[in-house]
């Protein structure tokens, strides 16, 4: 063992013993050097050896360097002695600390920039790298200003490997006047477990694991911010990785949206999985909760902080901390999280991670690129599992690190500027062939000069007018996806005629809130109500599906899909304007308070007029549509109780004629998920099949498809169902409204169809045609009152059933036809109204 190794080793030993004895965490590196001192400093029970002294002297080399102090002692009173020397370099040099332990490392700079007798500091420029990457570049320090004591420290973690920490200066600018200085350093490894893999990258594609070439703990991490959220400034000494927690309030966007709450019991830190090390009790005995003193009941809202940045594109490490200290029991508490207005926790129930235990610290990592706004922001809000009397949402810490060798986004960057360009050639190319397209049609018509024929009655008798906003345009048929809709529609309207038709978004007009924002009854000056959906002000929380909702819904009108009015995007707003369905949502008719239980065949017509609005959105174009969020709060009624899809913010095109699916982050909600989709992250027509499947038990059993109340095995409707209908009991769990008035063939047409909905592999499932020819049958039997197929069992002779009236059904390419017998020799077979939208190809 060399000299220099043994001083190391003596060095880091005693820095160890003289660490604060109530520290839980001993590093086994502990390098805490006081720069340009021969004096050893206590701060926070530590010792800062002078490097001017042994053994610290050792780990300097730097034959261009000398030791400064503050000009004026008495200039900064209360300035502590570590910041009053400091180490000046003319010339490149660094520090070198051996390393016992290999692995995740912290590295502090500590900086104040005071004047000595020969240098100012405020006049410094210079470079710093950690074992070769830069860590500072052109680097400057304020000087401070009178009165202030307070340094600047920059933190970075990295992961070392070669057995050594070595840190060096590089002064910058003309030779002679250069100079670089530091005050002090700290050179500590970190808990093995402080920074692990498992982050997930946070985006406008979703949900997805971030690797990054190596993970996070082959990335070198610069603290940007470090947040006590709802309590008090932590400092080092009471901070097991001797770190620094500010208090939260300068960064919330609305102070009155959140509300401070404190626990001062022990803590449960076995089961969530943090330590101390991760976070210190301060922070998770801490939280801001939703402030619901002063808001309507039930209304639900986000609370939210907003971080600044550098500015330049980069991505950050984003960590949140979090701790049940609200709720009395378990699976009380779900609530969501945004990271840069994206989603990055849906329904989360604290103690299910927790081993079902309260005030038990949690923390998540995320991945986050940088926005054009040079800032983070970071919400909670209520889940929409959350029950009326317990919507709430906590957060307890954040921790924002940017990562520096991470170039995935200015790959990204480059890439975008490069499809831009092919883009752009692609575009004028295709403009100039649709001129000479034009040019040649023009050319052509003026040859032929043929006259229009008439459009027959029966083409015609499929198509509707349309009009908006109380104009009337030129009809278009149920069916019509033109993409020039949006621009025919003139669907801009201004923010005062939708403060006009709201009375300036009265409380008063709330008719229900979601996780984009509040939505609004109104009337518009021509007296057409609508539904104004509006986002938080200012905030482009919501952005991608304020978007896609405009997208979708402007090329695209059909009976059972809510019509869009229009949009408005004045004074960073975000607002969408739906045509008013009287009813509200399929939902609270089902299970909600002071509406009169819905008939069996009123929800069959619910059913099937859903049915066709999803089978219209997979079928109506060469990708057809995804909803990705079929669900019956997003499924409306009109005056009539006809129903519409709703809701189309996280839609997505289908595949492509060559594709079998999407490949794309799981979106939707909790307890209507495809578990296909969930596991593989492959996204086909069939996840929404899957998610109709639960409306449709939701419907015949009139509970939540969560209920987190139930007893384990009543929790998830779907599973709960399932199991009564493969024991064939299903009437054992319908809607007590409904015992008794369905008939059994209706009934158990129904629970077949939901059934096979919900079958695990989408493969196995139905097509949404198959699904509203199912549901047609079902209303068909129930009105009728046929028997069932000859082909089922039963205790009725085949030969004695009456054959139904039904049109023989068009064969699916993914389900086997079992439903009845269809002989095409029945050529004097009629055709039942029922299922008169199944003659044509376009029905099917």
């Amino acid at each position: 063992m060399t000299l220099a190794s043994i001083i190391a080793f003596m060095f880091a030993v005693s820095a160890s013993l003289s660490s604060s004895a109530a520290a839980a965490f001993t590093p086994q590196d502990n390098y805490l050097i006081n720069c340009g001192s021969i004096e050893t400093t206590t701060v926070d029970n530590r010792d800062f050896k002078g490097d001017s002294s042994a053994p610290a002297s050792a780990f300097l080399s730097a034959a261009g360097s000398s030791s400064v102090s503050v000009k004026n002692p008495n200039s900064y009173p209360g300035l502590s002695d570590l910041y009053r020397t400091a180490r000046v370099f003319t010339s490149v040099s660094k520090y070198e600390f051996g390393v016992t332990k290999n692995g995740t490392h912290m590295v502090r700079l500590h900086f104040f920039a005071f004047n000595s007798q020969n240098h100012d500091m405020g006049n410094a420029r210079f470079n710093v790298s950690v074992n070769g990457y830069p860590i500072l570049s052109d680097f400057s320090v304020d000087r401070p200003k009178s009165g202030e004591i307070g340094a600047l420290v920059k933190e970075f973690f990295m992961d070392v490997e070669g057995g050594k920490v070595v840190v060096e200066f590089t002064p910058l600018g003309r030779s002679g006047i250069a100079f670089a200085f530091v005050n002090a350093i700290e050179a500590i490894s970190a808990p093995d477990d402080l920074i692990v893999s498992g982050a997930k990258l946070v985006g406008p594609s979703g949900i997805a694991n971030y690797d990054g070439n190596g993970g996070l703990r082959s990335k070198f991490l610069e603290t940007v911010h470090r947040i006590n959220v709802g309590g008090e400034k932590i400092t080092p000494f009471n901070d097991t990785l001797w770190r620094n927690w500010i208090p939260d309030e300068q960064f919330l966007v609305l102070k009155n949206a959140a509300k401070r709450v404190s626990r001062s019991a022990p803590l449960k830190y076995q089961a969530g999985g943090a330590t101390r090390e991760i976070a210190p009790d301060q922070v998770y005995s801490t939280a801001q909760e939703m402030n619901k003193d002063n808001v309507i009941d039930n209304v639900r809202f986000n609370i939210t902080w907003d971080f600044p940045l550098s500015p330049g594109n980069a991505r950050y490490f984003v960590r949140l901390h979090f701790c049940d200290i609200v709720s009395t029991a378990v699976g009380q508490l779900y609530f969501n999280a945004y990271i840069s207005n994206y989603s990055a926790i849906m329904d989360l129930d604290l103690s299910s991670v927790t081993s079902n235990s309260l005030a038990t610290p949690y923390y998540m990592d995320f991945v986050v690129d940088s926005n054009s706004a040079n800032s983070i922001r970071v919400s909670v809000g209520p889940s929409k599992l959350s029950l009326p009397a317990r919507v709430n949402a906590i957060l307890n810490g954040i921790e924002i690190m940017k990562i520096m060798n991470d170039d995935g986004l200015a790959s990204q960057v480059v890439s975008k500027k490069k499809l831009t360009w092919i883009l752009l050639g692609a575009i004028l190319g295709g403009f100039v062939f649709i001129c000479f397209l034009v040019l040649a049609f023009l050319l052509m018509r003026k040859c032929m000069k043929k006259k229009k024929p008439k459009q027959k009655p029966a083409e015609s008798a499929a198509w509707s007018p349309l009009t908006v906003r109380g104009s009337s345009y030129t009809k278009v048929s149920e069916g019509t996806t033109t993409a020039s809709l949006a621009h025919n529609l003139g669907l801009k309207i201004s923010f005062a005629e939708i403060q006009y038709a709201t009375n300036s978004f009265d409380k008063k007009l709330i008719i229900g809130s979601g996780g984009f924002g509040m939505v609004f009854k109104g009337v518009l000056q021509d007296g057409t109500k609508v539904a104004v959906k509006r986002g938080v002000p200012g905030s482009r929380q919501g952005l991608p599906e304020f978007q896609t909702e405009i997208t979708v819904l402007s090329k695209i009108r059909h009976r059972h899909l809510v019509s869009l009015i229009g949009y408005c995007e004045e004074q960073s707003e975000m607002i969408l304007v739906y045509e008013f369905m009287e009813k509200g949502a399929l939902k609270s008719h089902l299970y909600g308070t002071g509406t009169r239980p819905l008939s069996w065949k009123q929800r069959l017509d619910i059913c099937i007029g859903s049915a066709r609005g999803l089978h219209y959105l997979h079928t109506g174009s060469a990708q057809g549509i995804i909803h990705r969020d079929v669900k019956s709060t997003n499924i409306l009624l009109d005056e009539n109780h006809v129903a519409k899809v709703a809701d189309f913010g996280l839609s997505r095109a289908g595949p492509c004629l060559d594709e079998t699916h999407v490949s794309t982050g799981v979106k939707g909600s909790f307890g209507y998920l495809d578990p296909e989709y969930f596991k593989r992250q492959q996204l086909t027509d069939k996840s929404d099949v899957y998610s109709f499947g639960v409306v449709l038990f939701e419907v015949l059993c009139a509970r939540p498809a969560i209920d987190p109340l139930l007893s384990r095995e009543q929790v998830n409707l779907a599973e709960w169902a399932m199991l009564w209908q493969k024991r064939g009991m299903l009437e054992q769990i319908v809607d007590p409204f409904l015992k008794g008035k369905i008939k059994p063939d209706s009934l158990r047409k129904f629970g077949d169809t939901a059934a096979k909905c919900l079958a695990d592999y989408g493969v196995d499932r139905p097509t949404m045609g198959d699904v509203l020819w199912n549901l047609e049958y079902a209303l068909q039997l129930q009105e009728t009152g046929m028997s069932r197929e000859p082909h089922e069992d039963s205790s009725t002779n085949a030969s004695q059933i009456p054959v139904p009236t039904l049109i023989p059904r068009a064969p699916s390419t993914n389900v086997r036809i079992d439903e009845y017998n269809t002989d095409q020799s029945s050529s004097d077979m009629s055709t039942s109204k029922v299922f008169s939208q199944l003659i044509t190809s376009e029905g099917r």
